[in-house]
């Protein structure tokens, strides 16, 4: 990782805790870890969870009365559902209690340069999302440099709130240069979000100097009690 210079003491304990996303996506989660997992993210204050599309009505209820947002995920992890099916999913998630969505784009459409259908299949979930944030998901692994300059102004042009680098199901996931070149190619109104690898303090700390605005996290509880213990010395 390169050097970097912010210091838990450049942020608040808020501020750190409302970048992150806790994330409840993996497969194999039972109820009770999913229930787990919201209270946990109760308990730091963190800004949402991120939870699988059948576990959102049970967030929801989990979380009413706190201030941590519930969000799901959209066509996950491929991105290859119809856009009539990823719209029908929007929309049964924010029926649900979900309140930001994350979705994948068409990675394959995107490769192949259909470019117009892309930002359609975006813009489809965009207008139904409502208040809902949507945030895309590029899954940078497989893409050039190129093919994510394209993404984040597609993205943009579809109207979606955040560019994202990662599911977390792809061999590789946020990296500095990724968030820099994102942060450079959207505009001041659209949000950048990391996923996938960071696990410790000093990586979350990285990557919000590199650009990033919300990150994705397993490791939430790790992250924060070292934030507090560092701040408190």
């Amino acid at each position: 990782m390169e050097p970097i210079s912010l210091t838990v003491h450049d942020v608040t304990y808020g501020q750190l805790a409302g970048t992150i996303d806790h994330s409840l996506l993996r497969p194999m989660l039972t109820t009770d870890e999913v229930v787990a997992g919201c209270m946990l993210a109760a308990d730091y204050e963190v800004v949402s969870v991120c939870v699988r599309p059948a576990d959102v009505p049970l967030a929801a209820s989990e979380l009413e009365g706190t201030n941590v947002a519930v969000g799901t995920v959209i066509a996950f992890p491929h991105g290859h559902s119809a856009p009539a099916i990823k719209v029908a999913e929007a929309a049964k998630a924010m029926d649900d209690g979900a309140v930001e969505l994350d979705m994948v784009l068409n990675i394959g459409w995107l490769l192949s340069g259909r470019h117009d259908e892309v930002q359609d299949d975006i813009a489809a979930v965009v207008d139904v999302s409502g208040d809902a944030l949507v945030k895309v998901i590029l899954e940078n692994a497989y893409l050039t440099h190129e093919q994510k300059v394209t993404a984040c102004r597609l993205t943009e042009a579809a109207g979606a709130d955040y560019v994202k680098t990662s599911t977390g199901f792809a061999p590789t996931g946020a990296t500095i240069e990724d968030l820099r070149l994102m942060r450079d190619n959207v505009g001041p109104a659209v949000k950048v979000k990391a996923a996938h690898g960071v696990r410790t303090l000093d990586a979350l700390l990285a990557v919000i100097e590199a650009g990033a605005d919300r990150c994705g996290a397993t490791a939430t509880a790790s992250m924060l009690d070292d934030y507090r213990a560092r701040a408190s010395s």
